[in-house]
């Protein structure tokens, strides 16, 4: 019975307004060009080694911290990418407030490659208070993207007639809390990089992107 009510028609007239809203297939398609170009900027931000006659072996080597971070935020992208087709791929309808939302989905997005290229220079020049500043910036930059997924699910569990018509109403509604524990999760990477040691904050960023990787409904769906 529940199921029936969950999945219920709307209503004639709720019907002929959703059906007046915009295809999601053209946003989408403009998030996946922005998604494309962001992971590939990610490559721009391994350190390019400068060296005399035999010093290439050991240059490549101390870039050590550059070829960690692309392939962390190689990952951490390609996740978000793949949670954005999960949630595209349910919706019929967009509306102005989801396309706004989407937005702010890929403008923090875009951000990876630089806290990213920042973090990998902080830690191969060694200085501890270079290694905090990095650290405090990729949490602030990892807090946003979190928190800009809010509103989206926020919004669809208000407005479930944007959903496909065979999907559960609530098919979002346990999305919610996956930003809201990235943004205490970072916050305490950043405590830690701040106050105690950047390389602890470091591995942190890691099992955060593992976390998000792990329960990605991109990767794990239930529907």
């Amino acid at each position: 019975m529940n199921d029936v009510q969950e999945t219920a028609l709307p209503s004639e007239a709720s019907e002929k307004h959703v059906l007046a809203l915009p295809n999601p297939r053209r946003c989408e398609g403009f998030s996946d060009a922005a998604f494309s170009i962001i992971i590939t900027l990610l490559v721009l931000e391994v350190h390019r080694p400068s060296f005399g006659p035999g010093e290439l072996t050991h240059e490549l080597v101390a870039a050590w911290s550059s070829y960690l971070a692309y392939a962390v935020a190689f990952i951490y992208v390609g996740v978000i990418w793949l949670n954005h087709h999960y949630l595209f791929e349910r919706l019929r309808r967009i509306d102005f407030a989801l396309n706004a939302t989407n937005l702010a989905i890929i403008g923090t997005s875009a951000l990876i490659p630089f806290p990213t290229g920042v973090l990998a220079d902080a830690f191969r020049s060694g200085n501890l208070a270079d290694q905090r500043a990095a650290v405090l910036l990729y949490a602030i930059v990892g807090i946003l993207m979190s928190a800009a997924w809010i509103p989206a699910f926020h919004h669809l569990r208000r407005h479930p007639e944007l959903i496909k018509l065979h999907l559960p109403r609530t098919t979002f509604a346990h999305q919610v809390m996956r930003p809201f524990i990235g943004i205490p999760l970072y916050t305490v990477a950043a405590l830690v990089g701040w106050f105690y040691q950047p390389a602890l904050a470091a591995t942190l960023f890691i099992l955060v992107v593992g976390y998000y990787c792990w329960t990605s409904q991109g990767i794990r769906a239930r529907s």
